[in-house]
């Protein structure tokens, strides 16, 4: 017999749960229908805005919920270029970029989606690969934020290495091209082969355009690889009174004074190991933990709180964990909140949604202070592509792997072919976009100077670092 009991679940839950099955081709028509409504050619537009718009105000706004005494350090980061200002400037850009046109699909977002925020890190499997690498901000968000803060970035930084606004212009382009392409690509493939789908070395190595590019990729991949344990350990932990312990190197790196700080670690621990899948809690007890101390990591994310935990197993083998610290992301106010109440799931969540491939202690805890973390390796072959007398053409090819990777997490997560019928096959989009990126990079030179401004005058108090 039947039960007559009531579904608990809410009526959203079940269209979830049932979602309606639409062709690729009715999907691409309504994508194409969306031009009507909001033409490709809209999201070239950026308006200056007027005073209302205080940077600084924004900005003291996210640092609310963060370590005072490290904030200055944020701005002594920011204030080194527009560059660096755009990279510390999440939350301002997601004001922006709501004010602009959408068509209202949604994708898992990275929110913070700049060109140092994809790099090189290990799989589980120690295989090498390349994809986005930080998620502090990720929500489910409109796509044209996450395309438009990375087409935006590589203008930024082409123009901070001297390149004409031409030749950003056409960097720009190219990124919004790749992502357009790739995204169509992705949108003809089963659902598994998307999420199988990954961008390891080999692939890397393969497809390298010429020798210079096979020699500069080569000699990046081997630096990654000695980024493990090995040699991440010699640099931050030694022996004090004959027992292992992290060395203090402030204001980077250096212990808590409260005696109380190791029993809240301690708890921590605990509550974090509870996130883990059962197989890897077994993996986590083969280590005891030693020390912990606080971490000044990133540009964005200073004065967020940050630990370094060390663990060693029974045979002295080192393992350096990072609790980092989830505050809501800055999309929250534009694009509503996370359905996870702790905001270290949001993270952990939108990293293995929007990643090939996660780390293997991925988990996240709410700590004893009712701070919320999402915990990983620290530094497990993660390496960044180096900015540093990077030609254009190096940073262009750089641009297309980066919307290569952005369109394969947006269609694991999002309706990869409406986007794609609303794109289409022309340049128009990447047109636009291309203007857009030259037109943000004014408007992301103006608000550094108005930083800088406001670090002479004393509203901001900044520290820079040697």
């Amino acid at each position: 017999m039947a039960s007559t009991r009531k579904s608990s679940r809410k009526p959203e839950q079940e269209n979830q749960a049932h979602p309606t099955f639409r062709s690729r081709e009715e999907r691409l028509d309504d994508g194409k229908r969306m031009r009507s409504q909001i033409p490709r050619e809209a999201h070239a537009k950026w308006q200056a805005p007027g005073r209302q718009r205080d940077v600084v105000a924004i900005l003291e706004q996210s640092n609310r919920d963060r370590l005072q005494e490290l904030v200055p350090i944020r701005y002594g980061r920011m204030l080194r270029s527009p560059f660096t200002f755009l990279r510390g400037s999440a939350a301002l850009m997601a004001h922006d970029l709501s004010k602009g046109p959408n068509i209202g699909v949604t994708v898992q977002a990275c929110g913070d989606c700049h060109l140092l925020n994809f790099g090189l890190f290990a799989t589980p499997e120690r295989n090498l690969v390349f994809d986005l690498n930080d998620f502090d901000e990720t929500l489910p968000a409109p796509w044209e934020w996450d395309i438009k803060r990375l087409v935006v970035s590589f203008a930024v930084a082409a123009r901070d290495g001297g390149a004409t606004d031409a030749r950003a212009r056409k960097i720009a382009i190219a990124c919004a091209r790749a992502y357009r392409e790739h995204l169509r690509r992705f949108s003809k493939m089963k659902p598994l082969e998307v999420w199988y789908s990954r961008l390891d070395a080999q692939e890397l190595l393969d497809t390298a355009p010429d020798a210079k590019a096979l020699k500069f990729r080569q000699q990046l991949f081997e630096r990654a690889r000695e980024r493990v344990m090995e040699s991440v350990f010699p640099k931050i932990a030694g022996q004090v009174a004959g027992q292992p312990r992290i060395v203090d190197q402030p204001p980077v790196i250096q212990h808590v004074a409260d005696p109380e700080f190791m029993v809240r670690v301690h708890q921590g621990m605990a509550a974090y190991r509870q996130s883990l899948s059962d197989e890897r809690r077994v993996l986590l007890d083969r280590y005891r933990l030693v020390d912990a101390a606080l971490k000044v990591v990133g540009i964005g994310s200073v004065g967020t709180r940050c630990y370094i935990m060390l663990l060693f197993s029974e045979e002295n083998h080192p393992l350096i964990l990072q609790f980092k610290e989830s505050c809501r992301s800055v999309l929250e106010p534009y694009a509503g909140k996370s359905q996870f109440d702790n905001q270290g799931q949001r993270v952990v969540m939108g990293q293995r949604l929007m990643q090939s491939s996660s780390d293997i202690f991925l988990g996240w805890v709410r700590g004893p202070g009712g701070y919320d973390f999402f915990v990983r390796q620290l530094r497990d072959m993660k390496m960044s592509v180096p900015l540093q007398n990077i030609s254009a053409t190096q940073l262009e090819r750089y641009a297309e792997l980066c919307a290569l990777t952005l369109a394969r997490a947006h269609a694991k997560s999002g309706d990869a072919a409406t986007i794609s019928g609303y794109l289409g096959k022309s340049e128009v989009f990447d047109e636009a976009v291309g203007d857009f990126a030259l037109l943000y990079a004014d408007q992301t030179e103006r608000d550094h100077a108005q930083l800088l401004k406001a670090a002479r005058s004393g509203r901001v108090n900044v520290l820079h670092e040697e």
